[in-house]
């Protein structure tokens, strides 16, 4: 009793034994600053105003947009997969737990034979022809001494962490592209209405013109400047609507729907409206709310536990295996009590050459985890330059938006001052047609300017791994 108890105190001490390194998560390559350097001087927004970590688009208070982001997490393709690809590590991580327990097989196994006569076996006292009835069962079990299976699982469990960051990234990025999509599509609507409307005022133009020269108050030069400022602009809105066509049918594919069937109205995009205040919160907070960070510290402690397994495999293998059953080389007698067979004992399985093998995968597992830690130190960086960049393109937009407001009013006045004088004879109309399209291009810089702000706001918050929500 006493030795039974001693073997099992060892079997436990053993038992708790793990080579894999103690795990700490890697330190960013920098530490973070006290605040974002972009930061400086923005004005954060009110808690009521913060977006949130889930439905987060809804700061843009726009109820078209809600609906369809409302589809993207169902109806996504790609989400799906990432999904399936999710579901695919948990069920791994219950492969490599069931290693905890022992294997049960049972069998069954009936055979007719017969011995060569030249064979050891043979024996002349019986017949060479006979009936073999098995009926058994199988029992083994690993211990785990050294940690192999602990680490295996550990490792696995960290990889379906890590999927599981990998959904909430592709969810996030997912949501976010159809938000950048749907703003650059109303932005587009701008554009188009704005051309729709610049080709109708150059038509008016062409036979005002046209009349003029007719009449013999325009040369045949303003005429040709006229027909080819109308053509420019008409390539311009057709060129605009092709661009609107390709990004409706990009925002079918995000809500899972085909790009023949899907439509959005016309909807253009205010430009006097500014994109919601976010706020950006610390750096130091930053790392514990992005998707994409976690899972790459995930797969650097996965990498650690996989070193654990790399080292177990210098020492032995334990097992235990038991065997019972019946077998008789007759069924009237196969389950009776005489036909019992067992056997049960412990082995050992210790590979004392393998040319270098087990060297070459624990430095391949080191490796590896050198690989983890120095992806998660660049997706570290990346997150801090992802909101730097944001932030700054929020604020210097901001003062773009201003400067091109007063472009817009300063062409349009240069514009009316410039059909007045063409009138009265003092210009020509090739002044018209610079004038003209000066106030063009400012009155469509500043759609394009609305249209990066609003998404550059979209960016910031998923950079910021969701939205903050203020505590």
């Amino acid at each position: 009793m006493v030795r039974l108890r001693l073997c099992s105190l060892c079997v436990c001490a053993l038992g708790a034994c793990s080579f894999a390194p103690r795990y700490a998560p890697p330190s960013p390559p920098t530490p973070p600053p006290p605040q974002y350097q972009e930061q400086a001087g923005w004005k954060p927004s009110q808690p009521a105003d913060a977006a949130g970590r889930g439905d987060w688009w809804t700061v843009f208070q726009d109820s078209l947009l809600d609906s369809l982001e409302e589809r993207v997490t169902a109806a996504n393709q790609d989400v799906k997969a990432a999904f399936a690809r999710l579901q695919q590590a948990r069920e791994q991580t219950r492969i490599e737990r069931s290693a905890y327990f022992p294997t049960l097989n049972l069998g069954a196994n009936a055979d007719r034979t017969r011995t060569s006569i030249n064979s050891p076996l043979y024996s002349g006292r019986r017949s060479a022809t006979g009936n073999d009835f098995v009926l058994d069962a199988d029992l083994s079990y690993e211990v785990d001494v050294w940690g192999r299976i602990r680490n295996t699982v550990a490792a696995a469990r960290a990889s379906e962490q890590a999927s599981a960051a990998d959904l909430a990234t592709l969810d996030l990025s997912t949501h976010a592209e159809l938000a950048t999509d749907y703003f650059t599509l109303r932005g587009q609507d701008t554009e188009q209405a704005l051309l729709d409307q610049t080709v109708s005022d150059y038509e008016k133009a062409l036979q005002l013109t046209q009349a003029l020269f007719n009449g013999g108050a325009a040369a045949r030069a303003d005429v040709d400047q006229a027909r080819a400022q109308l053509e420019s602009a008409r390539t311009a809105a057709t060129d605009t609507r092709l661009h609107r066509a390709q990004t409706e049918h990009a925002i079918a594919v995000l809500v899972g729907e085909s790009p023949s069937t899907f439509h959005l109205d016309s909807n253009p995009l205010r430009l006097d409206v500014a994109p919601p205040a976010i706020d950006a919160g610390l750096p130091s907070a930053l790392l514990e709310r992005r998707p994409d960070v976690a899972a790459a510290e995930r797969r650097v402690a996965a990498a650690n536990a996989q070193i654990g397994v790399a080292r177990a495999a210098y020492f032995p293998v334990f097992d235990l295996s038991a065997r019972g059953g019946f077998e008789s080389t007759r069924t009237s007698n196969w389950i009776d009590a005489p036909s019992r067979l067992w056997s049960v004992g412990p082995s050992l399985l210790l590979t004392a050459f393998d040319a270098g093998r087990r060297r070459a995968v624990s430095a391949q597992a080191h490796a590896l985890y050198d690989e983890q830690v120095a992806n998660y130190r660049a997706t570290v960086l990346t997150a801090y330059q992802e909101v730097e960049d944001n932030l700054a393109a929020l604020r210097d937009l901001q003062a773009e938006s201003v400067s091109e407001a007063a472009a817009v009013d300063a062409t349009g006045g240069a514009l009316k001052q410039t059909q007045y004088q063409y009138q009265g004879g003092i210009v020509t109309y090739l002044q018209i047609v610079v004038t003209e399209n000066a106030s063009l291009a400012a009155r469509l810089s500043a759609a394009d300017i609305q249209i990066r702000r609003m998404n550059a706001a979209v960016l910031l918050i998923k950079a910021l791994g969701g939205g903050w929500k203020a505590e």
